[in-house]
């Protein structure tokens, strides 16, 4: 049989932190994600959430 997928919940902190290191640090997306041991689409899609 197939195990369900489990998926790691990031804190809303965390993800506010993450988009931080584009807008005012500077970094790209994919640098940021890299950094901080995510998928850099994860990171496109906190962004784009926290500016609309």
């Amino acid at each position: 049989m197939g195990q369900k997928r489990t998926y790691k919940e990031y804190s809303k902190e965390f993800k506010e932190e993450a988009v931080a290191l584009v807008r005012e640090q500077g970094y790209s997306v994919p640098d940021a994600a890299k950094s901080l041991g995510i998928a850099s689409n994860i990171l496109y899609r906190w962004k784009e959430k926290l500016e609309s």
